[in-house]
């Protein structure tokens, strides 16, 4: 039983070494300072963000983060998976492909980011016209979405943006969002992320937006208006 114990104290020692040189250690016992050592290099918060609608492949994880080069993205994923924010998983058959999912203590910083997401949109430097991937959208629609607004509307929602696509319900307040075929929903929604952006968020109108063919809405026009009046950026305060 030595050498097992031996060996185990030897793979501890590897992972302590190994995780050590994937962060910059503040030193600092902290919580915020421990959070910014697992999250808070460059890329690493959205990496998380791409992730938290379901697991998704290395490629498919850069192509969302326009920037992003796959070398700092495998270092980056690696150093998240070491501190037990994200692992490998490999799909079923016939697809076999490796694919990066959250882990459940990963996926309990979907409440952190929704809430910094709201506090930045309120700054003034906030520019809804930049681009955003097709994740950052839909999770924009439950960060932002006025609860109080939407508890008379109950309506099974359906998004193709960017080729991807969305399912989205509203029910009692909330709206969920998941990955999944629009085939079925009663409104849809249909573009690329930056112009949804700005009709949700403005400064674009939804009717001009169809007019000019940036933005497809299928089923009732007066629904798909009361469900985009739903969405206001806050606003920033003055002291």
């Amino acid at each position: 039983m030595l050498w097992l114990q031996k060996t185990t104290e030897e793979l501890e020692k590897i992972t302590k070494v190994d995780f050590n040189k994937a962060r910059r250690w503040y030193q600092d016992a902290c919580g915020t300072a421990l959070a910014m050592d697992l999250i808070g290099e460059r890329w690493s918060l959205l990496i998380v963000r791409e992730l938290l609608l379901g697991p998704r492949r290395f490629g498919e994880i850069r192509g969302a983060l326009t920037g992003l080069s796959a070398n700092i993205l495998t270092q980056r994923l690696e150093g998240l998976e070491k501190g037990g924010v994200l692992r490998r998983e490999t799909l079923p058959p016939p697809v076999s492909a490796q694919v990066y999912a959250l882990t459940a203590w990963g996926r309990a910083l979907e409440t952190p980011i929704f809430a910094l997401s709201r506090w930045a949109a309120g700054s003034p430097a906030h520019d809804v016209t930049m681009p955003l991937s097709n994740t950052a959208f839909m999770l924009s629609l439950r960060t932002m979405m006025d609860p109080q607004a939407s508890a008379t509307l109950s309506v099974d929602l359906g998004f193709r943006i960017g080729g991807d696509e969305f399912r989205g319900l509203i029910a009692d307040g909330q709206l969920a969002v998941r990955r999944a075929p629009c085939v079925g929903a009663e409104l849809g929604f249909e573009g690329e992320p930056s112009p949804l952006a700005a009709v949700f968020y403005g400064p674009a109108p939804l009717a001009d937006s169809q007019a000019a063919g940036k933005v497809e809405v299928t089923g009732d026009l007066a629904v798909a208006q009361q469900f985009v009046d739903l969405f206001r950026l806050p606003a920033f305060p003055r002291d």
